[in-house]
């Protein structure tokens, strides 16, 4: 056996030499498993089958800093070590540390070498043969599905051999190192390397983490039978008649072979007879051709000798014609995400119902494709995806993208005067000379080619493969396609990088503006353009997924994209005290990290959705409604299914007038709308009855549209989508009652008003109420005739706490922060008041304090300046507030705002109210660039439930289009009024929360924040959308709040 000393006596080890990508592995091959019979085959579980031997579990391990520390297999005994998971990533077991980078390499950049200080795990086991695996008759393979980075392996002490490429499977023949007695026992050993020379090509941005962290297993092949083979589909014009051809290979000497085709059903249909190849046909009625919304499977029993082969197979067609990309001869949109394999407690061990859990959320949320970013997966995964129905753009284990620091720092040396964009094309230009433009590393890159597509060559899903992602653009990319093309014609294949598509299918670009695209079609388009990362959904966010989805829909050769990213990667820890939480770069001691940025995907880290995914199933449901003719009562109805009408589908109807809950629901009859159509219906007559009688009041027609019957994703009545029609708006400022003064045994009862001490107090004779004004600082505190303080406040507010969004390069924050926005304070700078005492209004007795005060931060010149005119009511019941202003900026060469993250009034009330009650775009939070999955309604939560718990805090919870909002105690504490907010100009934002927004900022995770002793009410007449800025553009223009003047008035009463 091969000492770590005696390795490194060698000229380079294997883990550091760019000539050996491995050992004795044998050639890669399509994923599948053997059976002994057809029965035990058609469970599709490996488990079952005599031929496969699962090596998962408890193995003994021992974890060095290098290599050259590792234990001598000679001398040392393995059983001493200690127990480690297999499937598991060692530093998730207790065993060095996380890391966490997005583009840097976590050592010196010095292709192909790595450091000799690189983390090393031995890991030990031993293991039977079923006593049937004679070697007269069965070779034995033993397979891993991924190991990370590379690895040695032995058996029974005897070197086995090497590999590298972390996300790809090895296997290796191990048949002649077996100990020739039936039922001995054997041993498996394998050293795994956190770094090799491939590791300059896996730099996908995530976690650093290391072991054997997919499935590990023996497979027996019977001599003379299958080791390999190939499906192809082919299907005529008419799509009336599909061929079916299997090549296969052979173990040894060529056998014949049988081949069954079943149907959908499980009946046969076809069988076919031959050496090396066999084709058969289906046409007509048995004929149904796979899509992700029809995925309909059959199944290929492959029998030879002793030997079954299973293979779910869907047939279907994939190409570009006239500037579409077509599954079917049809052109889709692919409504996509980015998935990373991410576990949040086992890193990229991800079982496998975690990974189909995943899938279906993805399914009822009305996801239909997946990019593997950026390697290829579990092969379990494509699976899961052939039977649920998924595009997928199957991505090879390839990204360099480390190489553009170094150049980056080189280039900005120069002193270069090139723009950002034209700088960052330039670096990538040059990165491309270290690996991918470089000769001595294609055989590296061509090798993730071969193992990505004879490993999925016969999965349906797979429609597109990817030749990796942010690896600059070079020959070995230019080879890695023309290999590609020459093995597997049927399908498609993308990279990014190739910017011009000259070795690519279709153009593909990274977080465009709408107007790029608009650019993009105009000057290319002789080919389609998706987006292969778009939306980055990182914390609250992405911001106007609706715009790209209606572009994706009116632009011809704009065929969608894939949100980056599908989830969160935090990986759950605790503090010292034992509280858990989900940690990300930089919590792991990880010195050298990212932090944040693998928090950026639209589920959280335990893979619950959060309010980004809600969005994104309602921008892309797949039937809208597309007009309403009020005088005929006619809904126009559309789909956006690409190959199945909508009669799996059924609808419910109900109105909601202002101010109340929906009707009850009542079924809707559906006319037949086939897919890409649109259709006029009627409402029902009872539907538009009720409209007819509440036509003095705002009204909404809502319509649901659910599963009729349960699937293999979603049970029934699953809502796939919905839609609001509004028949009225709403207008103006509307009280339940007009505002009157009170009267006590027929004398009016005028509020008293007197200033002292700083102070202007409003009171009433006959009761306890009572507003307090603070002449110095602004503001009022107000008390109810209880006794009991309601609120204090307001004060104009320009700031909110900062999304990730708003800090990435292509947010607004860093303006914000150069400005000082979150150090901005209200100072008063003149207040008067008046009273009116007309008998002949009924405004008699109101009290009018008009506040002029300028909003700003320390040190700087710049401010707001506004004026807050504050009417009491003579009853002390109701204020309004008044508010107009604008921007003051006295000094020009000093930094000031161009946009502001928000206009409105802050107000604080007691504790003790925690309840809330609105109506208003809900339940959900909603922005001004995200607000299409809430629908308006009458909501209402707790205080604690409108808080969203993105795992980096931030500005959160916001509620959208509301008319009205009650705070109350919702314990039933006696005595507690109800405050009631609405704006003059009709709708608003709105924020109640226990944290401000600098504790927001503050805080890193959830469990820092420090509640305040209040609650923080915050009413927004504008504020800033969101956007995609923390790798994308900043809010659109629609959704920018620029500085400028601004006029609303908020009217506050107490219930």
């Amino acid at each position: 056996m091969l000492s770590s000393e005696m390795a490194l006596l060698q000229p380079q080890p294997d883990w550091n030499n760019l000539d050996v990508l491995q050992r004795n592995r044998l050639n890669a091959r399509a994923h599948f498993y053997n059976y002994e019979d057809e029965s035990t085959a058609l469970t599709f579980d490996p488990r079952k089958s005599t031929l496969y031997h699962s090596l998962n579990g408890t193995w003994k391990f021992h974890h060095d800093l290098s290599p050259v520390e590792a234990p001598d297999w000679d001398v040392t005994d393995p059983s001493t070590w200690d127990d480690i998971t297999v499937p598991g990533m060692w530093q998730l077991q207790g065993h060095g540390s996380p890391q966490y980078t997005n583009v840097s390499y976590p050592f010196s950049v010095d292709p192909p070498n790595v450091p000799l200080e690189n983390e090393t795990g031995s890991y030990f086991r031993k293991f039977t043969v079923p006593r049937q695996w004679t070697p007269d008759t069965h070779s034995v393979r033993l397979r891993f599905e991924g190991v990370d980075s590379s690895f040695h392996v032995w058996v029974n002490g005897k070197d086995v051999g090497y590999s590298q490429g972390s996300r790809n499977a090895a296997e290796f023949d191990i048949a002649s190192f077996l100990h020739p007695d039936d039922g001995s026992v054997n041993t498996v050993a394998v050293r795994v390397y956190k770094f090799c020379d491939g590791t300059y090509i896996e730099d996908q941005d995530q976690w650093w983490l290391s072991g054997i962290f997919r499935d590990v297993y023996l497979i027996s092949f019977p001599l003379g039978g299958i080791s390999d083979f190939t499906v192809t589909t082919s299907i005529d014009d008419s799509l009336s008649c599909a061929g079916v051809t299997v090549q296969v290979d052979h173990h040894g000497a060529a056998e014949s072979f049988n081949l069954k085709l079943l149907g959908p059903d499980g009946k046969l249909l076809a069988q076919g007879e031959g050496t090396s190849q066999v084709h058969v046909e289906v046409s007509g009625a048995q004929l149904r051709l796979w899509s992700a919304e029809q995925p309909v499977l059959y199944t290929i029993l492959l029998s030879c000798g002793n030997q079954v082969i299973p293979q779910r197979i869907g047939i279907r067609r994939v190409e570009v014609h006239d500037g579409n990309i077509l599954v079917n001869k049809q052109p889709v949109i692919f409504y996509g995400v980015n998935r990373h394999e991410h576990h949040p407690t086992l890193g990229r061990a991800v079982p496998y119902e975690f990974m189909r859990q995943d899938l279906v959320t993805m399914k009822r949320h009305n996801v239909n494709s997946i990019r593997t970013s950026h390697y290829p997966n579990d092969p379990r995964m494509y699976e899961v995806a052939d039977e649920l129905g998924f595009y997928v753009i199957n991505e090879a284990d390839l990204e360099c993208h480390g190489f553009y620091k170094p150049e980056r720092q080189k280039l900005a040396a120069t002193g270069s005067t090139l723009g950002r964009v034209d700088f960052r094309e330039k670096v990538y230009d040059e990165s491309k000379q270290w690996t991918s433009d470089n000769p001595a590393w294609e055989k590296a890159y061509v090798d993730r080619a071969v193992q990505l597509v004879e490993r999925f060559k016969n999965s349906t899903c797979s429609i597109i493969w990817s030749l990796g992602n942010e690896a600059f653009y070079g020959r070995n990319l230019a080879a890695m396609y023309h290999w590609v093309k020459k093995h597997d014609p049927t399908r498609l294949v993308h990279y990014e990088a190739d910017r011009n598509a000259v070795t690519a299918d279709f153009y593909s670009s990274m977080y465009c503006t709408l107007e790029e695209l608009r650019n993009h079609v105009t000057e290319k388009a002789d080919r389609p353009l998706i987006l292969c990362e778009y939306a980055h959904a990182m914390g609250n966010g992405p911001g106007s997924l609706k715009e790209y989805i209606d572009i994706f829909r009116s632009e011809k050769l704009l065929q969608g994209g894939f949100i980056w990213q599908w989830a969160n990667h935090g990986l759950l820890t605790k503090t010292g005290d034992g509280i858990p939480y989900y940690g990300y770069g930089g919590d792991f001691g990880d010195k050298l990290n990212d932090a944040d940025f693998i928090m950026d995907g639209l589920l959280f880290s335990d893979h619950t959705p959060n309010p980004g995914a809600a969005e994104y199933k309602k921008v892309c449901e797949p039937v809208t409604v597309e007009g309403f003719n009020s005088k005929t009562g006619k809904i126009s109805l559309r789909s956006h299914y690409f190959f199945s009408d909508i009669s799996h589908l059924s609808c419910s109807w109900s109105i909601t007038v202002a101010d109340q809950k929906p009707t009850e629901s009542r079924h809707l009859a559906l006319p037949h709308v086939s897919p890409g159509s649109t259709e006029e219906f009627e409402l029902p007559a009872e539907c538009l009855s009720s409209l007819s009688d509440n036509s003095s009041h705002d009204q909404w027609v809502n319509l649901s549209f659910r599963l009729k019957s349960g699937t293999s994703w979603a049970p029934k009545d699953h809502e796939v989508a919905w839609a609001q029609i509004p028949i009225a708006a709403s207008s103006g400022l509307i009280l339940d009652r007009s505002w009157q003064f009170v009267t006590k045994n027929g004398v009016v009862d005028t509020p008293v008003v007197k200033a002292a001490g700083g102070r202007l107090t409003i009171s009433s004779p006959v009761r306890n109420a009572q507003v307090t004004f603070d002449l110095v600082r602004g503001g009022f505190k107000w008390t109810d005739e209880a006794g009991v303080a309601v609120l204090h406040g307001p004060e104009l507010g320009i700031y909110r706490a900062m999304t990730s969004n708003d800090l990435g390069f292509g947010g607004d924050g860093a303006e914000w922060l150069r400005c000082m926005l979150d150090w901005t304070r209200s100072s008063v700078i003149n207040v008067t008041w008046s009273q009116d005492n007309d008998a002949d209004k009924n405004t008699k007795g109101n009290v009018t304090v008009t506040t002029e005060v300028r909003v700003g931060p320390p040190s700087l010149s710049w401010a707001v300046r506004a004026t807050l005119e504050h009417v009491v009511s003579a009853s002390l019941s109701i204020i309004s507030i008044r508010v107009r202003g604008d921007m003051e900026h006295r000094d020009i060469s000093s930094p000031a705002p161009g946009v502001l993250p928000r206009i409105g009034l802050d107000l604080a009330l007691p504790k003790l109210y925690n309840h809330v009650e609105w109506f208003g775009r809900g339940p959900g939070e909603g922005y001004r660039d995200k607000k299409e999955a809430s629908w308006v309604g009458l909501h209402s939560a707790s205080v604690d439930k409108l808080h969203v718990p993105y795992e980096v805090p931030q500005e959160n919870g916001s509620r959208g289009d509301v008319r009205w909002v009650q705070l109350q105690n919702g314990d039933g504490v006696n005595g507690t009024p109800i405050l009631e907010v609405r704006m003059a100009q009709g709708l608003f934002n709105f924020t109640a929360r226990r944290h401000t927004p600098q504790e927001l900022d503050r805080a890193r995770h959830p469990h820092e924040l420090r509640e305040s002793d209040e609650l923080l009410l915050h009413l927004d007449a504008m504020h800033h959308g969101l956007g995609s800025g923390s790798c994308g553009p900043p809010p659109f223009e629609a959704h920018r709040l620029y500085a400028q003047p601004f006029d609303f008035t908020v009217a506050l009463r107490l219930l």
